[in-house]
């Protein structure tokens, strides 16, 4: 019998400031991840509850790389199951989205009830009374594998154990009420951007959590002097490490006195052709402009004025990680108030005029430290712990990750 390989890979210390190098690239430790952080006691972002807003509406998606189906039923309840026929492991669901009255497996028919409870067989009773199913056969055993789900603000999200914390608990106090203050109302769908990264999922990760590049790689916010990390602003670590928001406050629009003011390089000559993109309203009444807020392991909230989106943050490999952006608004939206979500939703997404740089510089770094083994990358920024802190110059959320990832690896 072959034996099950382990990762060899180990942090060097006890701390989060050095980062084994080996832990993007090692095909060991990243089964271990799927099966200690994905399948564990972890809540995994699964789809927006406005997705199925009808009895019977589906969506697919998945935890980890195992593909999911959330459903509605006829009562209103959502569930979320696996997206594998119970029979010989074929998909249920083709499409991404549907709306349906049974959930039937293409291959052999079998059907399923909208909670995942085998419904019926083709063939039960055989043909001309020979072969069929068993008398012994028990359909109340053999549904699509279900998950414990629940809903936040809209969000709905799926754990495969009874051991997960209770939302709030898992993500903490501050965090959770961050989430209610963006998502403050009910929610509706107003589409999606799909990319796939050349990078392990734990560096975007890190991407979400690093506050302070923004400025430094994001061209297009100095270019038009939009962020400052001198403006007031913050982070605030949640519970366990895993989760944190990252905020900054300013005016709105173009920043040309603080800029001038701290004597920050920009190019001074360039404008934007139409500054209506920047036009935007402080719908919390807290001031903030911007705002990026994460959940471990797969969630990432970003509120850029106007635009809300939902990031998905999906491995599909050691490395490639498949990166979701479900775009939102809020049901009572006027028709002005749509379209400016709608055009600023062109800040962010894969080709976002802020954001496009975070689809390359992942890659950037998987190239870098392909082959390498032994050596490590330092977060050092603001320290080496992970508390919460009103400076942004700091890599104190990224920390936080790795404090998580360790409690969840055992390592």
């Amino acid at each position: 019998m072959a034996k099950t390989r382990t990762s060899s890979v180990r942090f060097p210390n006890d701390g989060l400031v050095e980062i084994p190098y080996d832990i993007y690239t090692d095909p060991d430790l990243y089964r271990d991840e799927i099966s200690k952080i994905y399948r564990g006691a972890t809540w995994n972002y699964v789809c927006l509850a406005a997705q199925i807003p009808n009895h019977g509406d589906f969506v697919t998606s998945y935890v980890g790389e195992t593909p999911v189906i959330a459903t509605r039923d006829r009562e209103g309840s959502i569930h979320v199951m696996e997206n594998r026929c119970a029979h010989r492991g074929a998909l249920v669901c083709l499409k991404n989205k549907g709306n349906a009255k049974l959930l039937s497996c293409v291959y052999h028919s079998w059907t399923y009830k909208l909670d995942g409870s085998l419904h019926g067989v083709a063939f039960e009773n055989g043909v001309g009374g020979k072969g069929g199913l068993p008398e012994a056969f028990n359909k109340a055993t053999n549904g699509l594998k279900r998950l414990k789900v629940t809903e936040f603000c809209g969000l709905v999200f799926a754990t495969y154990s009874d051991e997960t914390l209770d939302f709030e608990t898992y993500v903490g106090p501050e965090i959770a009420n961050h989430i209610r203050s963006i998502l403050s109302k009910p929610l509706v769908y107003l589409g999606r951007n799909v990319q796939v990264l050349p990078n392990n999922w734990k560096i975007y990760n890190e991407n979400l959590r690093d506050s302070y590049h923004a400025s430094l790689l994001h061209t297009f916010f100095n270019t038009f002097k939009l962020n400052r990390l001198s403006q007031e602003g913050g982070i605030v670590v949640g519970a366990g490490g895993g989760s944190h928001i990252s905020y900054g406050k300013s005016k709105t629009g173009v920043d040309h006195e603080g800029y001038k003011a701290e004597g920050i390089h920009s190019l001074k000559d360039m404008q934007l052709k139409d500054p209506s993109l920047l036009d935007a309203l402080d719908e919390s009444g807290e001031g903030m402009t911007t705002r990026i807020l994460s959940v471990f392991p797969s969630l990432g909230l970003q509120c850029h004025y106007n635009s809300i989106a939902i990031r998905q943050v999906l491995p599909k490999g050691v490395g490639e990680t498949e990166l979701v952006w479900n775009h939102v608004g809020f049901v009572d939206d006027d028709e002005a108030m749509r379209e400016r979500r709608l055009k600023q939703s062109n800040l962010v997404g894969p080709a976002g005029y802020i954001s496009m740089e975070d689809g390359c510089i992942g890659g950037f770094v998987q190239q870098a430290i392909r082959g390498v083994s032994g050596e490590v990358g330092i977060v050092p920024m603001g320290g080496s712990g992970t508390e919460s802190t009103d400076a942004r110059a700091t890599e104190v959320s990224i920390r936080g990750f790795w404090r998580a990832y360790r409690d969840f690896m055992g390592m």
